[in-house]
């Protein structure tokens, strides 16, 4: 089971060089860049922890690619995203945010089925890496 969120999700997984061109792209845009990793890749976990603090007035991408590579280092066996930024009023929002980083196996998800009043029927999915304690799960 692949993951797939946010950009490029359904391509093969970027180069260094391609991750360089992405975020000299938002760079040239005057997007603030940040990296930020988890080992629960849920749909509805959007609060990932941060590496470091956003990039705003950086001018070249390979301090990013740096950085991606530092976490990397600690990380490299969680899941490590790059998200970019625009500050531009009526944006304030992400414009792009793509996997950077897998762990070597990913274990998927769980579909669970409930049945409720009546006859109605509730899914939750639930990934199996939470399985196990955080720091453990890859």
């Amino acid at each position: 089971m692949r993951v797939t969120q946010g950009a490029f999700s359904f391509l093969p997984d970027l180069t260094d060089q391609q991750i360089h061109t992405q975020v000299q792209y938002c760079i040239d845009n005057d997007w603030a860049v940040s990296l930020e990793y988890t080992d629960d890749p849920h749909p509805r976990n959007t609060y990932w922890e941060m590496w470091g603090h956003p990039m705003f007035d950086n001018p070249d991408a390979a301090a990013v690619v740096y950085e991606l590579n530092e976490c990397r280092k600690i990380h490299g066996g969680k899941y490590i995203r790059i998200m970019a930024f625009d500050s531009t009023a009526g944006w304030e929002s992400v414009r792009l945010s793509f996997i950077a980083n897998r762990p070597k196996t990913e274990k998927g998800f769980r579909l669970s089925r409930e049945e409720i009043r009546g006859r109605s029927v509730r899914y939750s999915i639930t990934p199996y890496s939470t399985d196990l304690p955080e720091g453990e799960r890859y």
